[in-house]
């Protein structure tokens, strides 16, 4: 008779304690700062009429995809949903989560439309400027207008929760999402079939790469980055730029509102990470702390019947600010020896002590990481 194999499956064994790449745990006290970050920022932003909205962990992979659009549709990590057999998708981003809410449940409320946001996303994969898959995003959206003070207030409202979370040396980095698109449809001409070339090779100040495909006009705007007041003195002197004049103007307002309380800079060809903003983008910056820490711009999005509908909003990423040591507090932490009254407990923590209880004669205050001890009724530092 034929023998019959039965296969086995290879199993590979992982170490305790091993997780994904990308993820990681929080332990103390880095937990506790983070959550009281989020809360701060969360906070601050309702401080200013931004309603809270918590969207779920996943959704259909198909809803996703059409509200992230084709960009951030990469990011997605799928998996077949048990319940209903369709596929769903995990959030790299809460943004566009908000703008299904607004377009849908919240489509009847007036306009503008302030609502705000926190939690984790996680992305299929990370990136060499920032490792981690799984992020913590808070953020806001100003549903129904992108006009100039729609854009100052939300910078305010980013730089306040930014301040209030303890970021000081605060940079915005202003950016012109569709500046090649408008130009190029008018007053300097550039092929269709040409635009999204350009557009790369701005974003990677490769002047040769311009000079190769033959937009040779656009070359001057490499150079018109740095520092807002010469940026756009720049971007004036530039042949063709004038049909820019009402964004530079805005610029030139965005200055005039928030100049005095952080550093502003212009970039006008930055697109990466910018592809589904329209007419102003920005990224914010921190002293001490590596790589952007938010970002924000102006998009749209899409109702149920098609329409498009206009938007401003940012994100806040809480990680590297838990990384570089804000949020943290120092407790007073107090040992209750034995026998010690619930009372006396109960009191203590309503007068914002931490109290460690003793379980056993041969718990160590010192080694339970108490910063006092109860002698009495009175705690005596250790």
């Amino acid at each position: 008779m034929p023998r019959t194999c039965r296969y086995e499956p290879l199993r590979m064994t992982i170490a305790p304690g091993l997780l994904p790449e990308g993820l990681r745990d929080r332990l103390p006290p880095q937990a506790e700062a983070g959550s009281r970050l989020l809360h701060r920022v969360i906070v601050a932003i309702g401080r200013h009429g931004y309603a809270r909205v918590s969207p779920p962990l996943a959704e259909f992979e198909e809803g996703l995809v059409g509200q992230l659009k084709s960009a951030g549709a990469r990011d997605l990590l799928r998996f077949v949903d048990p319940v209903s057999q369709r596929t769903l998708a995990l959030r790299p981003d809460i943004t566009a989560q908000v703008g299904r809410i607004a377009a849908t449940r919240m489509g009847h409320r007036p306009r503008p439309l302030r609502l705000a946001y926190g939690g984790p996303v996680l992305k299929l994969r990370a990136t060499q400027l920032r490792p981690e898959r799984e992020l913590t995003q808070a953020g806001a959206e100003l549903i129904g207008t992108d006009s100039l003070a729609a854009v100052i207030e939300i910078l305010r409202v980013a730089v306040e929760a930014l301040e209030v979370a303890g970021v000081t040396g605060i940079t915005v980095d202003l950016t012109l999402p569709d500046l090649v698109e408008t130009l190029a449809a008018g007053a300097m001409p550039l092929p269709a079939d040409k635009v999204d070339a350009a557009r790369a090779m701005l974003d990677a100040k490769d002047a040769g790469g311009l000079a190769t495909l033959g937009a040779d006009a656009y070359l001057p705007f490499i150079e018109a980055a740095g520092p807002v007041g010469p940026a756009l003195a720049k971007l004036r002197a530039i042949a063709g730029a004038q049909t820019l004049d009402k964004r530079l103007a805005a610029i030139e307002a965005i200055v005039a509102a928030i100049g005095d309380r952080v550093a502003l800079t212009l970039d006008p060809t930055e697109r990466h990470g910018f592809e589904y903003q329209t007419w102003i983008g920005f990224s914010l910056f921190g002293d001490g702390l590596s790589g952007e820490i938010g970002r924000g711009g102006s998009y749209t999005i899409v109702h149920p019947d098609g329409t498009e509908e206009k938007a401003i909003g940012f994100s806040l990423f809480i990680d590297p600010l838990v990384d570089v040591g804000l949020g943290a507090v120092e407790h007073r932490r107090v040992f209750l020896p034995l026998g010690t009254d619930a009372a006396t407990g109960a009191a203590l923590r309503a007068d914002d002590w931490i109290t460690i209880a003793a379980l056993s004669e041969s718990d160590d205050a010192a080694a339970l990481g108490c910063t006092h001890i109860l002698r009495g009724t009175t705690p005596e530092a250790i």
